[in-house]
């Protein structure tokens, strides 16, 4: 019978056995400038993809004419169409019709466009926990909308939302993958330019390592907030 757990581990020590420490040596400053770029590129897309789920949430959630249509459409299309559609339809796409954007345009604008999808509906569940009469209470002691969204709904909606945003935070940025598509030198178009010279192990040995360096901090961060939510009493 073959063993694949024994054949597993003969290949894991052989690789151990074989890393060229030079190699690694050599190309790390290169993994850690497409690092840079990757972690550069996720931060803005992640911060416009918040801000574009919280207006769309907030559309919808007060039921806002013509708009409410327009963020469900939107919604809907991001959510069910890949990234590297996206970028494809940006980068390629566009140019048949006069529009030339930049590689880092389309990636930030493309991982927004995703984002806003997701986080809409995370908000959208955030603010629908808000207990109605909390909000009637603040309304019957003169506040106003603007003052109700940010003092009331707000600060229990991000609570309750916590998790869905952390999950989406991570999820964006492992998308951050598809790239390379675009010719952005990030960490995968890296490693597809170093797997040429045949050295596949330590290739992937540093593109697994930069990514678990770039995503496990934020995890470990949206962990404790979570935590600290709980504790504080602010998640339902």
């Amino acid at each position: 019978m073959y063993d694949c757990a024994a054949k597993g581990r003969e290949f894991f020590h052989q690789g151990e056995a074989d890393l060229d420490s030079a190699f690694v040596i050599e190309y790390a400053p290169m993994f850690a400038r497409a690092a840079v770029l990757t972690v550069s590129l996720a931060a803005a897309g992640i911060v416009l993809a918040v801000i574009l789920g919280l207006a769309c949430a907030l559309i919808r959630y007060f039921k806002v004419p013509v708009l409410r249509r327009v963020a469900g459409f939107y919604i809907e299309v991001s959510r069910n169409t890949p990234l590297m559609i996206q970028l494809f339809f940006l980068y390629y796409g566009l140019t048949r019709i006069g529009i030339l954007l930049e590689g880092v345009t389309c990636a930030i604008v493309g991982l927004a466009f995703l984002g806003g999808g997701y986080m809409a509906e995370a908000f959208r569940a955030g603010l629908e926990a808000v207990s109605r009469n909390q909000i009637e209470t603040g309304l019957s002691i003169g506040l106003s909308r603007r003052q109700l969204i940010r003092y009331v709904m707000l600060p229990q909606a991000f609570a309750v939302a916590i998790p869905a945003i952390s999950a989406n935070t991570i999820f964006l940025m492992k998308e951050t993958s598809v790239f390379s598509i675009i010719a952005l030198p990030d960490l995968v178009y890296v490693a597809k330019d170093l797997l040429k010279e045949g050295h596949s192990g330590e290739t992937n040995l540093m593109l697994v390592v930069s990514y678990l360096m770039i995503i496990l901090p934020v995890s470990i961060i949206f962990s404790l907030l979570e935590r600290r939510v709980r504790r504080a009493g602010f998640s339902g």
